[in-house]
C-alpha cells in the first residue's frame, strides 16, 4: 500500500500534473487510458477520487530492436515511448500525493497489459495491485466496480504478451527478407499475411472461373375469367425434376436448344393448380451487435470503414456532454465477442418497448442469445446502449453525424432484440401443365410439366418496425409477393411463356464488411484488431479498394506465393486459427506462455534459414527476344516479366544495358518527353513522365530533385461560404476527393461532399451539398431530398456552433502536432549525427546501399539484429533494416 500524502485535486479539463492540495482526507488516485474516460468516471467518483489518463499504452517493445531473446525464454525488453514519457512522469508525481491506486484500464487482455505496465512503472507489484473493470461508462457501473476490486489477471497479461511476441517474430524476421527480396517498404504478419491471402485467392477464383450457360422457364398464369396475373416457375419436366442451377441435383436445361421444345409445349398446355400450402412463417431478430458485426452492419448500412466505426465507438464508450446529465458514456465497450444482455438492461428495453410501441410488440420472457465465441468472458456484454431511454434523438444535439447514425444503428438493433417476431403468412402453389408432344396430337396427358409458385405477405412487423439486418449479397428473404387465392383443381389461363438465359456467377470479391465476417468465421486474429489489419494491408499496398472491395495488386500475388513456398504455416488459414486457440488457452491457465512460443519458434527458425538460402525474386520467363537489343548491337535478350513499383512489367535480360520494357498487356511504355519548360526549383528541364497514377510533368533531375509540377486545382465556381471571398476548388487528399476554399490556409473551409452552385437551401438560402440521396445545407444543417421537400428542418446558431468547436478542435490538434515536431526532429538529428560517426566503420558497402534505401522510404522502422544463433546470424543485415507490420496484437 502506498503511504499517504496530501491529496490531489485534478482538474479533467486540463492536461497538467496534478497540484498538490492539503486535504485532511487521504485521497485514491485512479488511472485510466483516455482524458476523456477519465473526465467522466471522475464525476461519478467525486472528491475522495483523483483521476488520471495514461494515454494509451506506457511501454512497449522497442522499435529499434527485435526486443525479443529467443535463448532466455523469449524474455521481453520494454521501453516508455518517447510521446509517453511526459504522461509517465505525471503519474508519477501524481502517486507520490496519493494514498491508494486503482487501475481501471478496458476490461480486455490489452487493458490488462495497460495494467500491469503502469502498475510495473509506478513501482508496484502488479499482483498486489488493485483493478476494476467494468462494460459500461456510468455511475451505477463505476461504483460498483469500485466496491469490487481485484489483482490484475497474470494470465490474460501472459496471452496479451505472447501475442506481441508472435507478431515481433513474424513480422521482424519475414519483413527483412521482402524488403531484400521483392521490394522495400513491405511488410509480413502472422494475420495481415493470412487476410492477404484471402483476398489474392478470391481473386484467382474469380480469374479461372468459366460462367456455365442454364435456362429456365417461367409462366405468367391467371384464373380463368378473372385478370390476376402471377408467376410460376418450372420444376419438372416429364424426365423428372430440373436442377435450379448447374451444381444442384436434378436436369439442367444447359442451353437454348433444351428449352426450346419445353417452352413450344408449354405454350399450349391447359393448367390447373394442383395443391396449395399455407403456413406461418416466424423471423426473430438478429443478436446484439458485437465488435464484429457491428463492424460489418456499419459497413453495410453507414459505408464505415472498420476503422472509423471503432473510432466513433470509442468516442460513444468514453462519453459525451448531455444536458443535465453531464459527460456520460452511450453505449458499452465496444470490443467484446459476447451477445448477452444485462438483466437491467433488458427490464429497461422491455418497458421501452411496451410504452413506446405498444404491448403486442413486447415478449412474455425477455430473448436471451447464446455466445458461440469461445473468448467471450473477457467482455461479457454485447455493444449496447448504456440506457435505451437515451433515444437517438434525445441525444441528437450533443453528437455530430457520424456519431448519431453509428448510435441510432446501435440502439435500433438492441431495441430489436427483445422486440416480438415477425410473422408471414407463406403461400405455395404447385400448377400442373398438361400438353400434346405435337401440334397435331389431342392433350390427352402425354406430356406433364409441374411449375410452382410461392408468395409471401406479412401479417405482423414485430421488431421489422424497428431494425432488419443488413445483407451482404442475395435476394430479400422478407420482400412481399402476393398470390391471388387460388383452389385445388381451378383451371388456370395461360398469359405468357417466359424463357430466360442464366449463368453461373463467380463468387463476389471481399468488402471490409465480407471480409471481416469471414476472418471472424475462420478464428483468425481477434475483431478488435481487424481494423488495424485492413488498413496496414492498404497502406502497403497489398491491396486497394474499388467500389468498395478488395482488389489485390500484383506485389500481393508474388508476396503471397513466396510465403505458401517458404512460411506455409504462417499464411495457413487454419494454422493462424490453431495460434489463436493456444493464447486462449494461456489466458484460460491451460498452456503457458513458454510453451506456445517454443513450440512456434523452433519450426519457425528453420523455415526462416531455408527461406534465407532459397528465396528468390520473382521472375518469370518467356520466349520472346527483345526488340530493342539488336538495334543497339547486342546479342538479344530473352525477355522476361518482373515487379516493379506499379505492379508487373516486361523487361529485357540485359538489363541494365538494355533498357527496354513493357506493359503487361503488350503496349509500350511512353518514353519520357523532355518539355520546354524549366524546374523552378533546380533549373533544369521538365519532363512528362507515366507514373501508377497515370502522366504526370516532373523534373528530368529526378531523383536529385523531385519537384512534380501541380496542376492548378479545378474551381467549382462557388464562393467559400466562409469567408465569401474566395471559391471553392477540387483537392485530392489520402482520404479522397474533398472541396476547400482556394485562400487556404487564410480561409479552411472544407467539405467533402459536392457543392451545389445554383440550388439554395429552400430554409435559409444558403449553401447546399450533394449527398447519394440527399442534400444538406453548409449553413442551417436542413436535410433536403432530391425532390427539394426538406426532411431535417435547421437551425444555423446550432450549425455554426458546431463548426466552431470543430475548428477549435482542429487547432488543438494542430497545436498538439506542432509541440510534438521539435522533439522528433532533435531525435532524426541526433540519429543522424550518430550515423555519420558509425559511417567509416561499416565495410560491407552493399550494407551501406541497403541502409540508404530504407532512408528513402518514409514512415518506415530500423531493427539491428540481436541474437547470435546460427539462424538469427543469416538474417543479421536484414534486421537492420526491418519494418514493423501493424498486426494482430498491435491495437492500440
Amino acid at each position: 500500500m502506498v503511504r499517504s500524502r496530501p491529496r490531489l485535486a485534478f482538474d479533467s479539463t486540463r492536461q497538467h500534473p496534478l497540484k498538490e492540495v492539503d486535504f485532511d482526507m487521504p485521497g485514491t488516485l485512479v488511472i485510466v487510458e483516455s482524458p476523456a474516460k477519465a473526465k467522466t468516471i471522475e464525476k461519478y467518483l467525486g472528491d475522495d477520487y483523483a483521476v488520471r489518463a495514461s494515454f494509451g499504452h506506457v511501454r512497449d517493445l522497442p522499435k529499434s530492436q527485435l526486443g525479443v531473446d529467443v535463448e532466455k525464454d523469449f524474455g521481453v525488453t520494454y521501453e516508455v515511448p518517447e510521446d509517453s514519457k511526459k504522461h509517465v512522469a505525471d503519474l508519477k508525481r501524481a502517486m507520490k500525493g496519493a494514498s491508494d491506486l486503482i487501475l481501471a484500464t478496458d476490461y480486455d487482455r490489452e487493458g490488462e497489459a495497460i495494467a500491469f505496465h503502469v502498475a510495473t512503472l509506478l513501482g508496484l507489484d502488479p499482483r498486489e495491485t488493485k483493478r476494476i473493470a467494468f462494460t459500461e461508462i456510468t455511475r451505477d457501473a463505476i461504483l460498483e466496480a469500485v466496491q469490487h476490486p481485484r489483482p490484475i489477471d497474470s494470465e490474460l497479461f501472459d496471452a496479451q504478451e505472447a501475442r506481441r511476441v508472435l507478431d515481433r517474430l513474424v513480422g521482424y524476421r519475414i519483413s527483412p527478407i521482402l524488403w531484400r527480396r521483392v521490394r522495400p517498404g513491405l511488410s509480413a504478419g502472422r494475420v495481415q499475411s493470412v487476410a492477404v491471402r484471402l483476398i489474392v485467392e478470391r481473386e484467382r477464383e474469380i480469374r479461372a472461373f468459366n460462367p456455365v450457360e442454364y435456362w429456365s422457364i417461367d409462366v405468367r398464369l391467371s384464373p380463368e375469367a378473372e385478370e390476376l396475373p402471377f408467376v410460376a416457375r418450372l420444376t419438372e419436366i416429364p424426365e423428372g425434376k430440373l436442377a435450379t442451377a448447374p451444381d444442384k441435383k436434378g436436369i439442367l436445361l444447359g442451353a437454348e436448344a433444351d428449352a426450346t421444345p419445353h417452352v413450344e409445349r408449354l405454350g399450349r398446355a391447359a393448367y390447373r393448380v394442383a395443391d396449395v400450402q399455407k403456413k406461418e412463417r416466424k423471423r426473430s431478430p438478429a443478436p446484439p451487435f458485437t465488435t464484429s458485426t457491428l463492424q460489418q452492419e456499419a459497413a453495410r448500412k453507414l459505408g464505415f470503414s472498420a476503422r472509423k466505426t471503432m473510432t466513433i465507438a470509442q468516442r460513444l464508450y468514453e462519453g459525451v456532454s448531455l444536458p443535465g446529465e453531464g459527460s456520460v458514456g452511450l453505449i458499452t465497450y465496444m470490443r467484446t465477442d459476447s451477445v448477452n444482455i444485462a438483466e437491467t438492461a433488458l427490464r429497461e428495453i422491455a418497458e421501452l418497448v411496451k410504452t413506446e410501441y405498444g404491448g403486442q410488440y413486447a415478449l412474455a420472457e425477455h430473448r436471451r442469445y447464446k455466445t458461440r465465441s469461445r473468448n467471450a468472458q473477457e467482455a461479457h456484454e454485447a455493444v449496447r446502449p448504456t440506457s435505451v431511454f437515451r433515444t437517438p434523438a434525445r441525444v441528437s444535439a450533443a453528437l455530430d453525424r457520424d456519431q448519431l447514425r453509428l448510435y441510432e444503428l446501435i440502439w435500433k438493433r438492441t431495441v430489436a432484440t427483445q422486440m416480438a417476431e415477425a410473422r408471414f403468412d407463406q403461400v405455395g402453389v404447385d400448377v400442373e401443365a398438361i400438353a400434346s408432344l405435337t401440334r397435331n396430337e389431342a392433350v390427352d396427358g402425354d406430356a406433364r410439366y409441374g411449375l410452382r409458385a410461392t408468395g409471401q405477405t406479412m401479417v405482423f412487423d414485430g421488431f421489422i418496425r424497428v431494425y432488419t439486418e443488413g445483407r451482404d449479397e442475395g435476394p430479400d428473404e422478407d420482400a412481399e409477393s402476393r398470390l391471388p387465392e387460388l383452389t385445388v383443381e381451378q383451371l388456370l389461363r395461360l398469359l405468357e411463356v417466359l424463357p430466360e438465359q442464366h449463368f453461373t456467377q463467380p463468387p463476389p470479391r471481399y468488402t471490409e464488411a465480407t471480409l471481416v465476417k469471414t476472418l471472424e468465421e475462420l478464428g483468425i486474429g481477434r475483431p478488435s484488431t481487424y481494423a488495424s489489419i485492413i488498413q496496414t494491408i492498404q497502406a502497403r499496398n497489398y491491396v486497394r479498394l474499388e467500389q468498395k472491395r478488395f482488389m489485390p495488386e500484383d506485389v500481393a500475388e508474388v508476396v503471397t506465393d513466396r510465403l505458401v513456398q517458404h512460411f506455409p504455416d504462417i499464411v495457413d488459414v487454419h494454422f493462424t486459427a490453431r495460434m489463436e486457440e493456444e493464447l486462449d488457452d494461456i489466458a484460460e491457465g491451460k498452456a503457458t506462455r513458454l510453451k506456445v512460443l517454443r513450440d512456434f519458434y523452433d519450426p519457425f527458425a528453420e523455415a526462416l534459414m531455408l527461406a534465407e538460402e532459397k528465396w528468390e525474386r520473382y521472375l518469370e520467363e518467356t520466349e520472346e527476344l527483345c526488340p530493342k537489343c539488336p538495334t543497339e548491337g547486342r546479342t538479344p535478350g530473352r525477355l522476361q516479366v518482373r515487379l516493379g513499383r506499379f505492379g508487373k512489367f516486361i523487361g529485357c535480360e540485359n538489363f541494365p544495358d538494355c533498357d527496354y520494357i513493357r506493359n503487361l498487356d503488350g503496349s509500350e511504355r511512353p518514353e519520357p518527353e523532355l518539355l520546354d519548360e524549366n524546374c523552378p526549383d533546380c533549373g533544369r528541364q521538365l519532363v512528362k513522365k507515366v507514373g501508377r497514377f497515370g502522366p504526370f510533368v516532373g523534373c528530368s533531375g529526378y531523383p536529385d530533385c523531385r519537384y512534380i509540377k501541380k496542376e492548378p486545382p479545378k474551381s467549382t465556381g462557388v464562393t467559400c461560404p466562409q469567408c465569401g471571398r474566395g471559391e471553392l476548388v477540387e483537392k485530392r487528399t489520402r482520404f479522397g476527393l474533398m472541396y476547400g476554399c482556394e485562400r487556404y490556409p487564410d480561409c479552411d473551409c472544407a467539405v467533402n461532399n459536392l457543392p451545389e452552385k445554383d440550388i439554395p437551401c429552400p430554409e435559409c438560402g444558403g449553401l447546399l451539398l450533394r449527398r447519394p440521396k440527399s442534400l444538406r445545407c453548409w449553413h442551417c444543417g436542413a436535410e433536403v431530398d432530391l425532390d427539394m421537400k426538406v426532411t431535417k428542418p435547421g437551425d444555423r446558431e446550432a450549425e455554426a456552433a458546431a463548426r466552431a468547436a470543430k475548428a477549435e478542435a482542429r487547432k488543438a490538434r494542430a497545436a498538439v502536432r506542432a509541440a510534438k515536431k521539435p522533439a522528433k526532429a532533435k531525435s532524426r538529428s541526433s540519429k543522424k549525427r550518430s550515423t555519420k560517426k558509425k559511417a567509416p566503420v561499416s565495410k560491407k558497402t552493399t550494407a551501406k546501399k541497403k541502409t540508404a534505401a530504407v532512408k528513402t522510404t518514409p514512415a518506415t522502422e530500423t531493427t539491428p539484429a540481436t541474437e547470435t544463433t546460427a539462424t538469427n546470424k543469416r538474417v543479421a543485415v536484414a534486421q537492420e533494416t526491418a519494418p514493423e507490420p501493424v498486426t494482430a496484437g498491435e491495437e492500440s
